[in-house]
This record gives structure tokens, C-alpha cells and sequence, in this order.
């Protein structure tokens, strides 16, 4: 069976007739940054907080909730250049990789983009396929060359991580993301790489985090941004005393946290390291930020929702015995010094994720697949427990008549 045929098919339907093979290749490298958005219905870079949700910022914010069906991908010119994202390490991803690259390249004409590292595996440079495209593939490295207008489209096969990973790269607007599950876990990962055949889009919120460091003498403040789509986990490190951190909100104290540490994740984050915490399951598209602590000493201590768009800051209290340590969506380990702040908010640039079906089915199909979630043995039919307490009450009686 051709496994890429679904996803042939959707491009092929989607297209227009004005498509980019009657382009120049010199039109198209003069045009991907144009097109990237023009090209489709996709988030720009405006106080947008989720597919359904935006914030204003004037003096009495207003909140406004669309309808989640609303966001759809609708292409108005094919995409020109792709991102395929491949689990590393893992030899039964190998084979509809190269299928699937072989395709972009030959039938759609397309750039496909690589990162420098796949170049490198043993397993593919076996694959007497993968040596007739190998030349023709443009790499990146990560962490050295930016791709932030040079792709129109990721496709991801893998787990999870691989879209995390994707996520991580674009550190402004992020191109729609079509990811299949051939990972471990597959919360985000929709589609079986054999079947698919929808474009609904999810908007999933990222958190904006930018780390202040206390300034030095004769030095001004340093700051780092990072973007992230699950969570930033505040936590006490390799310390045997509790965390004890100050949390603010639109620059007032809120409450100081004693315990293991914070976690302040988005929607998406929400039913990963917040679940395990105790934290309640958001759907993605809810505009909203999950504050989760870890192992608070002190029973009161709920985790608690709040609007996206509101700024938060972290920092280390005065009077606390320890430093803390930050990592964003489990990457990026940093000391958190005494001095030294975290601030973050919405991002106004989510992820599109592609749906399987829509956004409602995609989710609560992944909290019954992934999770369990409410998963129970089924109560009995009424009929059934007539039957059974009647054939209860026979046995006891003939029990009796026996003993008599």
C-alpha cells in the first residue's frame, strides 16, 4: 500500500491550478517570505492568544472566545518548502521518511529541509533510495542556522518530541505542523501515518519566557528569551531544602510557593508535567495559563488558572535557603540565582497543529488513548442484576430445602 497517498491526495485537493510549478525558481526563493503568510489562513503576529481567544490590551482588556471549529487551513497556493522532523534513533521511522521526502521532492517539486544530523545515520546512507535524493536535500543545524522564513510547512514523524523539538526552532510565527504518530506516546501526534484526510487547525498557545539577571557591578541586566509549548518547571535542583519562590501577577504578590518547585504550563502543557502534579486537563484552545506547584507544603494549595496574557514574574525570595533551577519544555537547564527574576506571559506566536478529525475529537481521543481517562469497568444492565439477584435468591432457597 502507498503510505503517502492521503497526504498526496489533501495537497493535490487543497492546490490551486496556479501552483508553484509554473513559477521560476527565482520567483520562488523571491516570494517564500511573502507567502509564508499569504499562503494560508494562518495566526499573524498580533494579541492573539490561542484559536479562540484575544486579549486586547487597553484599559478594561477584553476577552473574546470564537468558535474552535472556526480555524481551519485553507491553502490558497501550495506550500513551497518543508521541514521534515524525523524521530531520531529509531530504525521503523526510516523507511516512510525517505518514502515520504522522495515524494515532496519528485511529485511536488518541493525544498525539503533536513537537519544536518539525519546526513550522518548509518541506516540511511545504507538505503540505496535515500543516496538518488541525498545531494538534493537542504540541511540545517540547530542552534546555528535560522529557518524562521524559509519553511511553509513541518511534517513531523515521531512521538511527542519531535514536535516539542519543532516548536523549539521557531522562536517567532511557526508554520502549520502535521505530525504523525510513529513515537512512543503520540499526545500530539494525530495522524497514523496511513490515514488521514482533514485539515482543521489547532492554535496551541506557547509561553513567552525571558530570564533577568540581577545586574553586576559595572554591568548592565542580561535577559534570554525562550519560547515554549508545554511548560517552564521551576524547581529547587539538587537542594535538600524546599524551594521557596515569590510569585507575582501584573506586578503584585500573589503568595510565595514552599515546596518542590512551580510549574507554569499552556493548555497543551497542561495534561504533561501539570497532570502528573495534579494540575486539572486543559483543551488546547481555551486562552489560559496553568500555574501547578510540585509537592507544596501546605494543603491549601491548589493549582489554579489564569487569562492568557497576564504577566507573570518568579523569582527566588530573599529569605530562602537555596537557589532554584528553570528548565523550559525539559531543555535549557538554568540556575535561578538570588537577584535574578522569570518572567512570562502568552506568546502572540502559537503552533498550528493540523487535526486528525476536529479539535474537540483529536483531544479527547488522545485523553482515552494516552491517559486512560475515565476508563472503568462498565455497570451492569439493570435486566442483568434482575437476573442475577433472582438466581441468588433460587440458589439460597434450594440451599435450604437441601439442609431440611
Amino acid at each position: 500500500m502507498d503510505q503517502i497517498s492521503p497526504l498526496r491526495e489533501t495537497l493535490r485537493n487543497e492546490s490551486l491550478d496556479s501552483g508553484f510549478d509554473l513559477e521560476s525558481t527565482a520567483d520562488r526563493r523571491k516570494n517564500r517570505v511573502l507567502r509564508r503568510t499569504r499562503s494560508l489562513n494562518a495566526p499573524s503576529p498580533i494579541q492573539q492568544f490561542g484559536p479562540c481567544g484575544r486579549i486586547l490590551k487597553n484599559a478594561t482588556m477584553v476577552i473574546q472566545i470564537q468558535d474552535p471549529a472556526s480555524q481551519r487551513l485553507t491553502w490558497h497556493r501550495p506550500p513551497l518548502s518543508v521541514l521534515v522532523i524525523k524521530k531520531v534513533r529509531d530504525s521503523a521511522v526510516l523507511s516512510p521518511f525517505v518514502q515520504l521526502i522522495t515524494w515532496l521532492m519528485k511529485e511536488k517539486r518541493m525544498v525539503v529541509f533536513v537537519e544536518a544530523s539525519v546526513l550522518e545515520d548509518p541506516a540511511l546512507t545504507r538505503d540505496s533510495r535515500f543516496e538518488h535524493i541525498r545531494d538534493k536535500l537542504q540541511t540545517f543545524r540547530d542552534g546555528t542556522d535560522d529557518l524562521q522564513d524559509r519553511i511553509d510547512f513541518i511534517i513531523c514523524l515521531g512521538g511527542d518530541g519531535t514536535l516539542l523539538y519543532a516548536s523549539l526552532l521557531f522562536q517567532e510565527s511557526v508554520p502549520p505542523i502535521m505530525a504523525f504518530h510513529l513515537g512512543s506516546l503520540g499526545f500530539l501526534t494525530p495522524f497514523e501515518f496511513e490515514n488521514f484526510s482533514n485539515a482543521a487547525l489547532t492554535l496551541r498557545s506557547r509561553l513567552r519566557c525571558v530570564m533577568r539577571r540581577k545586574a553586576q557591578k559595572d554591568q548592565p541586566k542580561e535577559s534570554k528569551s525562550l519560547l515554549v509549548l508545554n511548560e517552564v518547571v521551576v524547581d529547587r535542583g539538587p537542594s535538600p531544602y524546599l524551594s521557596n519562590i515569590d510569585l507575582f501577577i501584573d506586578g503584585k504578590h500573589v503568595t510565595s510557593v514552599q515546596g518542590d518547585g512551580l510549574i507554569v504550563s499552556t493548555p497543551t502543557g497542561s495534561t504533561a508535567y501539570a497532570v502528573a502534579a495534579g494540575a486539572s486537563m486543559i483543551h488546547p484552545s481555551v486562552p489560559a495559563i496553568m500555574i501547578t506547584p510540585i509537592c507544596p507544603h501546605s494543603l491549601s494549595f491548589r493549582p489554579i488558572v489564569v487569562p492568557a496574557g497576564v504577566e507573570l514574574k518568579i523569582s527566588v525570595s530573599p529569605d530562602s535557603r537555596n537557589t532554584s533551577w528553570v528548565s523550559f519544555d525539559g531543555r535549557n537547564r538554568t540556575e535561578l540565582f538570588h537577584g535574578d527574576s522569570l518572567e512570562v506571559t502568552t506568546s502572540v506566536y502559537p503552533v498550528p497543529s493540523i487535526c486528525s478529525a476536529d479539535q474537540i475529537t483529536d483531544w479527547f481521543d488522545s485523553l482515552a488513548e494516552c491517559l486512560h481517562w475515565n476508563v472503568r469497568k462498565k455497570q451492569k444492565h439493570l435486566d442483568e442484576l434482575s437476573d442475577l439477584t433472582h438466581s441468588s435468591s433460587n440458589d439460597t432457597l434450594d440451599s435450604l430445602d437441601r439442609e431440611s
